[in-house]
């Protein structure tokens, strides 16, 4: 959520990017710069002071207050509550997944049996929840940073794995561009964050293909999903088969479901 101590530094950024200095403003406003100095230290200033500061910086309120909301922290990971909220709604599901690929209205509607109706009701739904900020004409601004991943035990990825896993693996993964790699082998438990980083660097490029690909037709792209993971693990049949059972370890964490792409 916004606070002033927010609208006051976008107002300063805005006063350095005009290159407008104090005793300017002050003279636009018709006040003593050492006023202008004590209002924007206390944040204390009224709507009416506030309009008369964006017309001085020739800036439209709307847009001061996007620059404000742009400027807000953005989401690493959502909180079990959001994730429960998103996870008990299948459509709602569907659609955090498709927002999170950018998609926009139409194209949801387009592709999935949803209504304008109901995709704006679950824009809002999103809105609320904090995933998104809901603009005018059914725009958004995604609230979830680059970085963003599920909680590794949360409700999404739990849903993932008792709805989703077995389908996704049944897959022949034969087709170009596709492909499916298991790699056993015992390395320095020191080198094991490295290789995790290794793999968290494949999925922001592939986010990062994802978006930069949208402007792109839409013949000439395709929906593709990559899971990536890595844990200390044994298959239980040969785990039975040990003479000296292993001694457990804190396994590396497992980014499922990084930042997806086209559902």
């Amino acid at each position: 959520m916004s606070t002033t101590l927010d609208l006051v530094t976008v107002l300063k950024q805005e006063l350095k990017t005009a290159r407008m200095t104090y005793a300017d403003l002050a003279l636009s406003l018709g006040m003593a710069e050492s006023s202008v100095k004590r209002m924007l230290a206390k944040g204390d200033m009224s709507l009416s002071r506030i309009d008369a500061i964006c017309r001085a910086l020739k800036l439209d309120f709307a847009e001061l207050a996007r620059r404000v909301a742009d400027a807000q922290p953005l989401l690493r990971q959502m909180t079990q509550e959001q994730e429960r909220a998103v996870v008990a709604d299948k459509k709602l599901l569907l659609t955090a997944i498709c927002v999170l690929s950018q998609w926009t209205l139409e194209q949801i509607t387009t592709n999935y049996r949803l209504s304008e109706a109901e995709c704006v009701k679950y824009f809002v739904q999103l809105d609320r929840i904090g995933i998104i900020e809901l603009r005018p004409l059914n725009r958004y601004r995604l609230k979830l940073a680059k970085t963003f991943s599920w909680r590794p035990h949360g409700p999404i990825m739990n849903y993932f794995r008792e709805n989703a896993l077995l389908d996704y693996f049944s897959g022949g993964f034969d087709h170009a561009g596709e492909g499916v790699l298991l790699v056993h082998g015992s390395i320095s438990r020191a080198l094991a964050p490295l290789f995790m980083e290794r793999l968290q660097r494949v999925a922001q490029d592939f986010a990062q293909q994802h978006q930069a690909d949208q402007r792109l037709a839409e013949k000439d792209r395709g929906g593709y999903t990559l899971v990536l993971a890595m844990r200390g693990w044994e298959f239980e049949v040969f785990s039975q088969l040990r003479r000296t059972p292993l001694v457990p370890h804190k396994s590396a964490r497992t980014p499922g479901l990084e930042r997806p792409a086209n559902p």
